[in-house]
């Protein structure tokens, strides 16, 4: 038979010898790379994340954008435009918001919401802006203009 190591002829607990298979100089090799892979591995998901969060703050900021518009279109205002995207946005998007809108009797008018999206890696924070454009109403014939 071959001069290999066998645990027959070997000592009880014997260590295989250190001929390139199974060098003993391996052990815990994997358990390195992983620790060197990890903060790579944790970028990338908190990146992801982010994205996520991104995504989140740009639709709500659609909402607020068109919940402002639209309120501000209204004769008779029940709230203002602020408070009107304020309320279309779940509570931590409304704490990070700027929203702007203009009032009738302009011919449109155009809301803006800006949502600031938190940084869960350094040097990642940005904002999201959404516009959102509405018709004001037509004030039709005033008193002594005429009409049907």
């Amino acid at each position: 038979m071959g001069g290999g190591w066998s645990p027959r002829r070997g000592v009880r607990g014997a260590c295989p010898p250190r001929n390139g298979k199974g060098r003993v100089g391996d052990r815990g090799s994997a358990s390195v790379e992983f620790l060197g892979f990890l903060p790579v591995l944790l970028a990338v998901a908190l990146g992801a994340i982010t994205l996520g969060l991104a995504a989140f703050a740009a639709q709500q900021a659609t909402t607020a954008a068109r919940a402002a518009a639209r309120t501000a279109t209204l004769d008779e205002p029940r709230t203002t435009p602020e408070a009107a995207a304020r309320s279309a946005m779940t509570g931590w998007v409304a704490g990070r918001a700027d929203v702007g809108a203009g009032r009738c009797p302009a011919r449109d008018v155009t809301a803006t919401v800006t949502v600031t999206v938190p940084a869960l890696l350094p040097g990642t924070g940005f904002h999201v802006t959404r516009h959102a454009t509405m018709p004001c109403p037509d004030p039709g014939p005033g008193p002594g203009e005429g009409g049907p």
